[in-house]
């Protein structure tokens, strides 16, 4: 899931401030087509930050989104594959930068997103995030992005032996120009999710649900052609556990699903894409993991008449840090 990824950072303190800027790019490191060179080339972050413990920190720039990314950071396919893409999801990410992960399969893609966003000190556990977003097209119907997108998250994080994190977020962005009728609607969404740690084991649970949000990418398919908002939800639960050996296993199951309108019948729209991973994730030093998986991912139509579609990926591999 994660990308090839090489980023700079640079910080220091002038004037009683904290101020950083981060780079980044992401090569590509496969491809499915002759010629293409081993795939494509991303740049996901471009932000600078300034700020102090006191008051908190502002950030300018692409960076991942607020909405979403707590449940991307917390799945544990983040060190390997999960689903791939292909004809599920009504797209494929088979072959480019990145897997899918998760994405689709119990939450929303968080997106690399200009913003600007402000962060509160810790408070003794409780922390906010309060951005503005780049706003997004409404994929899959006419839309048009003459507003900014509004993304919250508020999470709460305690210490010892039963440690633990609550988080809640929320989603909204007003949409124009959908539809034949070229309509106004708006796109909001809620998520809220829990990760807790006792002993070796750690347990994570989210769930999300949103109209004219989606499915997979924020605001993909999130309309029908009259304008009217889909509504969509969904969330994973995952399980893991490390050994005495240090490998840490691991069993989730995610599924995303999508309403359909009137104006959607008879349409070749995606209903359900439900995900079952397990995995094994071994350190063979501080910073290298071996990685092997199973996921097993299926879809299902609104279209009585289209099959539903299925996916078993097994895939082994190791990632580095440093």
């Amino acid at each position: 899931l994660l990308p090839s990824w090489l980023g700079f950072t640079a910080t220091t303190r002038q004037n009683d401030l904290d101020t950083s800027v981060t780079i980044s790019f992401q090569p590509g490191a496969g491809g499915n087509q002759a010629l293409q060179g081993g795939g494509n080339t991303e740049n996901r972050q471009a932000f600078l930050t300034f700020g102090d413990k006191s008051w908190g920190s502002v950030k300018i720039g692409k960076d991942l989104g607020i909405f979403g990314s707590t449940a991307i950071l917390n799945d544990m396919t983040l060190l390997g594959v999960g689903a791939t893409g292909g004809t599920v999801h009504n797209g494929g990410a088979a072959g480019t930068t990145t897997t899918l992960g998760g994405i689709g399969t119990g939450y929303l893609y968080a997106d690399w997103k200009g913003q600007i966003a402000y962060t509160t000190p810790n408070m003794n556990g409780l922390s906010a995030t309060l951005g503005i977003t780049q706003p997004w097209n409404g994929s899959g119907s006419t839309g048009t992005t003459d507003n900014f997108a509004y993304e919250a998250q508020v999470s709460y994080s305690w210490t010892g032996d039963f440690a633990g994190k609550v988080w809640g977020g929320a989603f909204s962005q007003d949409v124009t120009g959908i539809g034949a009728a070229n309509t106004e609607s708006d796109a909001t969404a809620f998520e809220v999710g829990v990760s807790t740690s006792i002993y070796n084991i750690n347990l994570v649970a989210y769930g999300y649900s949103g109209e004219g949000v989606g499915t997979t990418g924020m605001l993909v398919q999130g309309f029908d052609t009259t304008g009217d908002a889909r509504d969509s939800d969904g969330g994973y639960v995952q399980a893991t556990y490390v050994i005495p050996m240090g490998t840490k296993l691991g069993v989730s199951y995610g599924v995303s699903k999508l309403d359909d309108n009137t104006a959607d019948r008879g349409a070749n729209l995606v209903k359900e894409n439900n995900r079952v991973t397990v995995g094994a994730y071994h350190p063979l030093t501080k910073h290298l993991n071996l990685v092997a998986e199973y996921s097993h991912v299926e879809s299902e139509s609104h279209l009585s008449t289209q099959s539903d579609s299925e996916q078993d990926i097994m895939s082994i591999g190791a990632i580095l840090f440093f």
